[in-house]
């Protein structure tokens, strides 16, 4: 097999990894779906830059990624690599081995200038994936223009414009792409979650309490 690829431990199936970023996950749309319930839904991703690969913590799993036993943001991988996704493992292979130059640069590009529409559109997109503390499905289309109450055509064009400007190529699930990029960047934030809050009205009064009176008798 041609090219870095991924062998999952538990079922010995090899993966070809894609040309430009390959998306890990135990949710719907991403490139290699894994069924351990440790897995996020969008956990990770693979990145080809060059000859090199390098994996990419989405920072929003709870469970962390690591490679060689050892916790990573991101990191570059040699050909033998081991990347644990919770607790679910992959063996890299498939990598030329050979040295690092020490100019390779793994630091996501400057956010791109935007407007204040496409803040928003990143915004919405990203709403339902951010707001239980694991990163879901993003939004459609049609669920954005119902949210900023705009036109559908008119939340594609946008999206067009983001995918240009944060260089997302064209392929498979490529709004997912444009929110790792997103949020990886630290363009929107996790939804806080607020605890509900008592209702607080008047205090109601305290019972008082009754005079006793005795009995009186009967008169005779």
């Amino acid at each position: 097999m041609e090219g870095p690829f991924i062998r999952i431990e538990d079922s010995g199936e090899v993966v070809p990894l894609r040309p430009d970023v390959t998306t890990i996950g135990r949710g719907r749309g991403v490139d290699v779906r894994l069924t351990d319930p440790s897995v996020s839904r969008l956990h990770a991703e693979f990145v080809r830059r060059g000859p090199y690969l390098y994996v990419v913590d989405l920072g929003l799993s709870r469970n962390g990624t690591r490679v060689n036993g050892r916790p990573i943001a991101r990191r570059v991988l040699d050909d033998g690599d081991v990347v644990s996704f919770g607790a679910a493992r992959a063996r890299v292979g498939g990598i030329p081995r050979e040295d690092l130059a020490p100019e390779v640069e793994l630091r996501r590009a400057a956010a791109p200038e935007l407007t204040r529409r496409e803040v928003d559109v990143l915004t919405s997109l990203c709403r339902p994936a951010l707001s239980d503390e694991a990163f879901v499905a993003p939004a459609t289309a049609r669920e954005i223009a119902d949210d900023l109450v705009v036109t559908e055509a008119a939340v594609k064009q946008h999206l067009l414009r983001l995918y240009q400007k944060f260089r997302i190529p064209e392929g498979t699930n490529r709004r997912t792409r444009l929110a790792n990029e997103v949020v990886a960047l630290g363009l929107v934030r996790p939804t806080p979650v607020v605890p509900p809050q008592r209702a607080t009205g008047p205090a109601e009064p305290e019972p008082q309490p009754q005079p006793r009176t005795s009995a009186g008798r009967r008169a005779s």
